[in-house]
């Protein structure tokens, strides 16, 4: 087995994303410092959908060495992260912003390369909280985890 994990990331280009983030981030949803940082894209399906429960938010982002683990994967907690904001920026996009109450994660493969996708959906909502599920793949279309979460509606 070939390690392709580098010894350290590549400091001119970490300096060059950290600073076109610093000049382009706005604390509002899908352009917070968070986002920016994790150069997170956003796609909400099916856009003129009737019923808000049908709805889900895309979030897609490349991998980079950055946010990998000593291992060479994806770090779990940027998985975790990705997968959260899925959920509260659809949250945000139906009802407004809401809150995580508690959330689980499931890990399941490693992600190594490539553009990683989550999809957050609600599985219930109710008027004060909501369930909701997050699912991320990786570049070959893979489920690599799942987040189950409860959030307060706002």
């Amino acid at each position: 087995m070939t390690d392709n994990t580098p010894n350290r990331i590549d400091e001119k280009a970490a300096r060059a994303h950290l600073d076109t983030i610093l000049t382009d981030h706005e604390q509002a949803f899908e352009t917070f410092f968070l986002a920016r940082f994790l150069n997170l894209s956003f796609d909400y399906l099916p856009t003129e959908a009737l019923d808000a429960d049908k709805e889900v938010c895309r979030v897609s982002f490349p991998m980079s060495d950055m946010l990998k683990n000593p291992q060479g994967s994806l770090h779990g907690g940027v998985m975790a992260t990705a997968m959260d904001i899925s959920m509260g920026h659809l949250v945000q996009k139906v009802a407004g912003p809401g809150a995580t109450i508690e959330l689980k994660v499931q890990f399941m493969r490693p992600v190594t390369e490539g553009i990683v996708t989550c999809e957050g959906r609600f599985t219930r909502r109710g008027r004060a909280l909501a369930f909701m599920e997050s699912r991320l793949f990786g570049a070959n279309g893979k489920l690599a985890a799942l987040a189950t979460a409860t959030w307060k509606m706002p």
